[in-house]
């Protein structure tokens, strides 16, 4: 009789069945340890946060009070950034305006997004002004992509709990 026909090595508790079934246990209580650490809601906030934090830090750089940019923030745009486009690199067009703009989105969607109130529409605007970034600033596209990967989870997943949106009725799952 072979050692598989034997029932001695295939009995309950025998060495041979217990082997084979602590490897799937484990990886089973493993994956479960995973998924009560990474909640859903505790990635969302996490996204939201390390998403608007670079863009808080410059943009509240841009400001020396109340809806007054700096001149720093205006030079940048005149005499520094470039758009890399083909062709190029070409001069910001209106470079007060893009400043201004730049500056004001720089504060306003990061504060959005910690509160979690328009969360979609500010992760879009961050995508967007990513993109332009990028064309600024093209060997920066790892950090970019990241940046851009981040927006996307948030404008595709949404707030998560935590968030205003939440209070406010945005609860649709997404797959």
């Amino acid at each position: 009789m072979s050692a598989l026909q034997d029932p001695r090595q295939t009995a309950p508790g025998s060495p041979r069945q217990d082997r084979s079934f602590a490897l799937p246990a484990a990886i089973a209580a493993a994956r479960r340890g995973v998924e009560r650490l990474a909640q859903p809601w505790l990635a969302q906030l996490l996204l939201r946060i390390a998403l608007a934090v670079p863009f808080w830090k410059s943009g509240i750089l841009k400001w020396q009070g109340f809806l007054q940019l700096n001149d720093t923030a205006i030079t940048l745009f005149t005499d520094e950034f470039r758009l890399h486009l083909p062709g190029g690199p070409y001069p910001f067009p209106a470079p007060a305006l893009f400043a201004f703009l730049s500056g004001c989105g720089e504060v306003m969607f990061p504060v959005f997004l910690v509160l979690g109130l328009g969360t979609r529409f500010a992760a879009v605007g961050l995508l967007l002004m990513t993109c332009i970034i990028e064309l600024t600033v093209p060997d920066g596209w790892p950090v970019h992509l990241t940046w851009a990967a981040m927006a996307l989870a948030i404008a595709a997943w949404g707030p998560g709990r935590i968030s205003l949106d939440h209070v406010l009725g945005d609860r649709r799952p997404r797959t």
